[in-house]
């Protein structure tokens, strides 16, 4: 019969080291996968159920997936492995001197604990724009932004105020990264081939999406050669791109740049930047930045047994190549996950463990069809029908589970041909408390 501690939130005792792994995400999802049940017990906490393909998940907001095509549950991703335990909870602090995960419905020990609780929406103090944005950082932000935009176009087809009807087709996007650039470039392209059949009342010429970046250039972590070429594209759409350009304020309504500029609109997408989604206990010295610092093994500084692997890491100066640390994408939390996984073989064996180095595969960004860049190793540089055929091939590969690369790609195929997007469904209206407009629209129509 099994037995229980009693701090064990229903996980069995155990006489093998206990792994405690919080987040999972592509680092959590990677340790668990590559540990040795022979040799360890694993325990999963996350908030959510599933492991999602977060770069994926903007194509969700704009309704050329579901929801399901890009997750998979957790559960039935380590159906088959012996000694895993999966906890559906929210860790609320951890306890290095007890050795021990805090939750809200209890506590549990642990002999390694892997924080790999990835990133969150950073606002950067900016309270006004945190409470009106759409952050787009998990499965039911994407479903927000989804029934928002649809939403919008709904009232806008209804709406006989001009000035409201332009807020409605108005979309700001903020951040030139591969997230505000895909974005952009997947809103673009429903407005040329999808909305206009939709919505044949519209004047979809009116339409207005701005892309607005506080650096020089968009895509900045990639080549200048790559964000020449996604300037073009971007232009090539009809995208209106803002460069060096700050958003000062947003209520809901207007857009206030910092150059003084003001934009009506009912849309704001942030997609500027990210921050360590954080863990109570873990002490200040070992934060920078935003993120946990750890050494070449993925330790956390100042603290034993604690590693943090992926976007939650600050690895500085540990990886020669990658001295101010490594970019927040799925990669390095893949590598660092299989890496930390081999290296607790290593400890319950008494050897050494091995430091973290990074192989740069590439970066990739998507602006739509046959328009991609793409930055390899060895100093090549794609772009165009090249590039966005080794996005899709990537993306396809690196999806979870063979039922979800198949309902992707029929997605892609049928969209290929078509140029539709079968998911335009408003199943959960979206509608913010302030927001007069909606809430008359919504109440109206008993949507709410």
């Amino acid at each position: 019969m099994l037995e229980f501690d009693k701090l064990s939130l229903n996980v069995p005792t155990t006489t093998k080291k206990r792994v405690v792994i919080i987040g999972g995400g592509f680092g959590g999802v990677n340790v668990a996968k590559n540990l040795d049940s022979r040799d360890f017990q694993v325990v999963l906490f996350d908030k959510q159920n599933y492991h999602a393909f977060w770069p994926l998940l903007y194509q969700v907001a704009t309704a050329g997936l579901e929801p399901d095509s890009i997750a998979e549950p957790l559960r039935k991703l380590f159906g088959n492995k012996a000694d895993f335990h999966f906890r559906l909870v929210r860790v609320t602090g951890v306890n290095p001197v007890e050795k021990s995960v805090k939750t809200l419905i209890g506590d549990l020990h642990y002999d390694y604990l892997v924080i790999a609780a990835g990133s969150k929406s950073n606002f950067f103090g900016n309270k006004e724009i945190q409470k009106y944005a759409f952050p787009l950082k998990q499965m039911t932000d994407a479903l927000n932004l989804r029934s928002q935009l649809l939403q919008c176009f709904e009232q806008a087809s209804i709406t006989r105020d001009p000035e409201i009807q332009q807020s409605l087709l108005n979309f700001v996007i903020v951040g030139g990264g591969p997230t505000g650039v895909e974005m952009a470039g997947s809103i673009a392209e429903m407005r040329k081939h999808v909305l206009p059949n939709d919505y044949p009342g519209l004047d979809f010429s009116k339409m207005n999406i701005y892309l607005v970046e506080g650096l020089d250039r968009v895509l900045p972590p990639m080549d200048p050669e790559s964000s020449k070429t996604t300037h073009g594209y971007l232009e090539e759409l009809g995208i209106e791109i803002k460069l060096k350009t700050l958003v000062d304020t947003y209520d809901g309504e207007t857009v206030v740049l910092k150059t003084g500029e003001q934009i009506k609109s009912q849309t704001l997408i942030w997609a500027a930047g990210v921050t360590g989604s954080m863990i109570d206990g873990i002490p200040a010295e070992s934060i920078e930045r935003g993120r946990i610092l750890v050494n070449e093994f993925n330790e956390v500084q100042g603290l034993t047994n604690i590693f943090a692997i992926g976007d939650i890491a600050y690895m500085k100066g540990g990886d020669p190549a990658f001295p101010n640390g490594h970019p927040g994408v799925a990669q390095p939390a893949i590598q660092q996950g299989e890496r930390l996984a081999k290296n607790f073989g290593q400890l319950v064996r008494n050897r050494d463990m091995q430091p973290f180095r990074y192989f740069n595969k590439g970066n990739l960004a998507i602006v739509g069809r046959n328009r991609a860049v793409a930055d390899l190793p060895g100093g090549v540089h794609l772009g165009g029908f090249l590039a966005w055929v080794t996005w899709l091939f990537v993306h396809i590969f690196y999806l979870i589970g063979f039922r979800s690369k198949l309902v992707v790609l029929s997605n892609w195929i049928y969209r290929f041909f078509t140029y539709q997007r079968g998911t335009r469904l408003i199943i959960r209206p979206f509608v913010r408390k302030d927001d007069k407009v909606a809430q008359e629209f919504l109440v109206k129509n008993e949507m709410v």
